[in-house]
């Protein structure tokens, strides 16, 4: 008998079939909400607390008062995750305004709502760990800091939306996003690196890559590795004659890059930095965490 999962929808655990937010609520009206996306590994949750700073930090940005505590937004997650009796998995953390009748004014919606959900996720087959990915350059560019931080990780993700549409029509499944200035911020859901010499380097904050909790991961490890990383302005010559590209996200954790604008990258196969991050990754994985 299929039993129905458990959403945590503003203090209560429900069936996902009553788990619904109003017509009204501004995070479905205009994209006004933030979210944080989490994954749990072998009954521990990997740098939650992590994840919930940056949650409140997006909700501080954009003059979201939250009325939960950090502690009681990781307790929902555990709480979440418990009642579906899961081990591993990812949990998709949102924060919407709330329900305010319609008009953009965020200060008709009385209360904010928070829903989280636990659930199995795989981004990617696994092929594409072993093999690599290809990758096209989006024509959609990442907005501008001066039009919304990349740091708020909002519930408005048209922009990466109509990029990932690119992608599809391509027929690959990620693609490279440039800034106004037209060097690389990331990808459309996905942090980019590169290796060469030895040396990898990744896009700057500036540039507009999101300061992710897995790209934090990788500069951890290459501390720990005696590997050399830094962060730097990258164009896309830079990703064509890199020795190794690899992506990071908490979806997708570490995943390599074989082809980008139908250019192999080195051999055309995952290297060896890749290789090394994965183990390194995979442990972390293993052994750190929130216990459940």
């Amino acid at each position: 008998m299929n039993v129905s999962p458990k959403i945590w929808l503003d203090g209560e655990l429900v069936d996902e079939s009553e788990a619904k937010v109003s017509v009204f609520d501004h995070g479905l009206l205009y994209g006004d909400g933030i979210f944080e996306g989490v994954r749990f590994y072998n009954g521990r949750v990997f740098r939650l607390e992590e994840h919930v700073e940056r949650l409140f930090l997006s909700a501080r940005a954009i003059l979201l008062k939250m009325p939960w505590t950090e502690q009681e937004v990781c307790d929902v997650v555990c709480d979440t995750i418990r009642a579906n009796g899961l081990t591993d998995g990812y949990v998709r953390l949102v924060v919407t305004r709330g329900s305010g009748g319609l008009g953009l004014n965020p200060y008709l919606c009385e209360k904010p709502s928070m829903f989280c959900i636990a659930a199995s996720i795989q981004l990617y087959p696994e092929e594409y760990y072993e093999n690599g990915l290809e990758l096209i350059t989006c024509s959609t560019r990442r907005p501008s800091h001066a039009t919304l931080s990349p740091q708020v990780k909002s519930l408005n993700y048209l922009n990466n939306v109509m990029a990932k549409i690119e992608c599809v029509k391509a027929g690959v499944m990620e693609g490279l996003m440039l800034n106004e200035a037209g060097t690389v911020s990331e990808c459309t859901g996905d942090t980019v690196f590169i290796v060469k010499n030895g040396v990898i380097i990744t896009p700057k904050i500036s540039d507009g890559a999101l300061d992710g909790i897995t790209r934090s991961v990788i500069f951890d490890l290459c501390e720990k590795l005696d590997i050399n990383i830094i962060e730097d302005t990258l164009t896309r010559y830079d990703v064509y004659t890199a020795d190794e590209v690899f992506l990071t996200g908490t979806a997708a954790e570490v995943i390599p890059v074989v082809k980008v604008d139908d250019r192999p990258i080195g051999d055309g196969v995952p290297g060896g930095v890749y290789k090394e991050l994965l183990a390194g990754f995979h442990k972390e994985t293993a052994t750190t965490g929130m216990q459940i």
